[in-house]
C-alpha cells in the first residue's frame, strides 16, 4: 500500500484488506452467535456500506435477508448535520431483529434519523453494526453494538468510503494526509 492521490487529497495506507477481512469474518461468526434463532433482517446504508455488507453478509451462515436504504449527509470531507433520505425501506420489519449495517459511525446523526423510523414499524430489536467508529465524534446515546474498528476523528476513503465520489473501489483503507 502506498500513498495515493484522489483529486486535490493525497492518503496514506490505514488499514490493509486482509485486516479488513480478518475482523469481518469476526463479527460474522460473533452475530451468528448472537443471532442463530432470530431470523434477521440486515439493511444496509448505501453508498459506502455496500462492500462491508457484501463482505459481511457472505461470511453469515444463519438465516437471514438484506435489504438497502440510501442517505447522504457528507459534502467533500464534511458531515452537513442533515440526512436526505434517497430510497427509502421496502422490507415488512414488525416483529423482527433489525440489524442496521452502516460504514461509518462517526456523529451518529444518520443512526439516530434511521432508528426513529425503524422504530416506527415496530421491530423487535434494532441493532447498529459498523465497519469503523469514531468514539470521539459520537454524541449520541444509541449503542453501537458491532463494530470492526475503533478510528481517530480523521477523513479516511476506501472499501466503499469515498471522497467526492471517489475511492470507494479502493480495497484498502486510506487516511487522509494533508
Amino acid at each position: 500500500m502506498n500513498e495515493i492521490k484522489i483529486l486535490d487529497k493525497v492518503f496514506k495506507p490505514y488499514i490493509s484488506y486482509n485486516e479488513i477481512e480478518k475482523r469481518i469474518k469476526e463479527l460474522a461468526q460473533q452475530i451468528e452467535k448472537d443471532y442463530a434463532d432470530k431470523d434477521p433482517l440486515f439493511i444496509s446504508i448505501l453508498n459506502g456500506s455496500f462492500m462491508f455488507a457484501a463482505e459481511l453478509f457472505k461470511n453469515l451462515n444463519i438465516p437471514c435477508n438484506i435489504t438497502f436504504v440510501k442517505l447522504a449527509s457528507y459534502q467533500g470531507t464534511q458531515s452537513t448535520g442533515k440526512i436526505k433520505e434517497l430510497v427509502g425501506f421496502n422490507e415488512q420489519i414488525e416483529g423482527r431483529t433489525v440489524i442496521v449495517i452502516e460504514d461509518i459511525v462517526d456523529t451518529g446523526n444518520t443512526i439516530i434519523d434511521i432508528v426513529k423510523d425503524l422504530e416506527s414499524k415496530n421491530p423487535e430489536e434494532i441493532v447498529i453494526c459498523t465497519l469503523l467508529l469514531k468514539p470521539e465524534a459520537y454524541n449520541n446515546s444509541f449503542p453501537i453494538k458491532y463494530r470492526c474498528f475503533e478510528i481517530p476523528n480523521d477523513f479516511i476513503v476506501g472499501f466503499g468510503l469515498d471522497y467526492n465520489s471517489y475511492g470507494r473501489n479502493l480495497k484498502d483503507i486510506y487516511v487522509i494526509s494533508n
